[in-house]
């Protein structure tokens, strides 16, 4: 190691080397970019003027979009950059940097997922206790927990990432500073990484995923338990939503951070990679808007409609 140089940059390869391809695609996350914030910003506008969305579900849900808002800014704009730049590099430390931030903005989303089954639980299974269990102050705390994890998950990661020595090959076959794809460019061993990695993902985001996991096991039984047809409609439709949403982030990121080496494919983590750091974020108020009647209705007074409901997926979709 000591005749090699070290790299002070990385080429990021991107998604495709043709340059009429490459506009395409700059043209379709950027629309893809603009829908994200514009869609959670006008979730968490309404939500914080609306005083009939002033409940702990909206709480989260404001909390979630600023999140998301949060996660594909971390990403795409520089992914646009690269699109369009000649010299598609990035420095080492701003690479480590951007791994810290997906790391925090993840791993926040989760657990705030994690308070939303929470809720949803509590709600269904306990409706009179409701406003007690779900106070102010528990949001507050839940929200804070939440960021507090991530922080740890991320500085944990990335204070090992940063002991790390890159002396070349400096090419990354994905479209952003990714771990697995940083780890395969170290020249010195990576086995404390993957280790630390491993076992973050293993405590953090198992117990996320098995906290969902047992409130929608009490929630099932629960709304099974309904004897009107509409009540177990009115009630499953409260959660069909949110599962959604735990659907695409969990199965695709676990899958990209979990999977062995060996069935590794440039292509397959790209997709899995573009599905929950740019897609779910875009993808998240979205769903939750087309299912969800008063923010419908909330949007619509906002903006000085009187009957504007049927109208408003449009709105939030372009």
């Amino acid at each position: 190691m000591e005749n090699q140089t070290e790299v002070t940059e990385f080429i990021i390869l991107g998604l495709s080397n043709d340059p009429q391809m490459q506009i395409f695609l700059f043209l379709v996350f950027l629309v893809v970019y603009l829908i994200t914030l514009l869609a959670n910003m006008v979730i968490m506008v309404v939500i914080r003027t609306d005083p009939h969305l002033h409940m702990p579900m909206y709480f989260f849900l404001s909390h979630l979009s600023f999140v998301d808002i949060c996660y594909s800014s971390a990403i795409v704009p520089n992914m646009l950059v690269h699109f369009l730049a000649e010299h598609k590099s990035i420095s080492v430390n701003n690479c480590i940097a951007q791994v810290f931030f997906i790391f925090l903005l993840a791993a926040t989303e989760i657990f705030i997922l994690s308070a939303m089954a929470y809720d949803r639980y509590t709600a269904i299974c306990d409706p009179l206790r409701y406003m007690e269990i779900m106070s102010k102050g528990i949001c507050v705390q839940l929200v804070s927990g939440a960021w507090t994890i991530g922080f740890f998950h991320a500085l944990l990661n990335t204070i090992f990432t940063s002991k790390l020595h890159f002396c070349g090959p400096n090419q990354i076959s994905h479209f952003s500073c990714e771990l697995p794809p940083l780890l395969q460019r170290s020249c010195t061993d990576t086995f404390t990484n993957q280790v630390v990695l491993l076992t973050s993902i293993a405590i953090f985001g198992s117990s996320s995923f098995l906290f969902t996991l047992v409130s929608y096991i009490h929630i099932i039984s629960t709304i099974l338990r309904i004897r009107s047809a509409e009540g177990r409609r009115k009630a499953f439709s409260t959660c069909s939503s949110h599962l959604i949403v735990v659907g695409l982030l969990y199965l695709t990121a676990f899958f990209q951070y979990t999977k062995p080496s060996s069935v590794s494919s440039e292509v397959l983590d790209e997709m899995f990679s573009i599905q929950y750091s740019v897609l779910t974020p875009m993808l998240n108020p979205i769903i939750y808007s087309l299912k969800n009647k008063e923010v419908k209705t909330a949007v619509g007074k906002m903006l000085g409609k009187a009957n504007f409901s049927s109208s408003v997926n449009v709105i939030l979709f372009f």
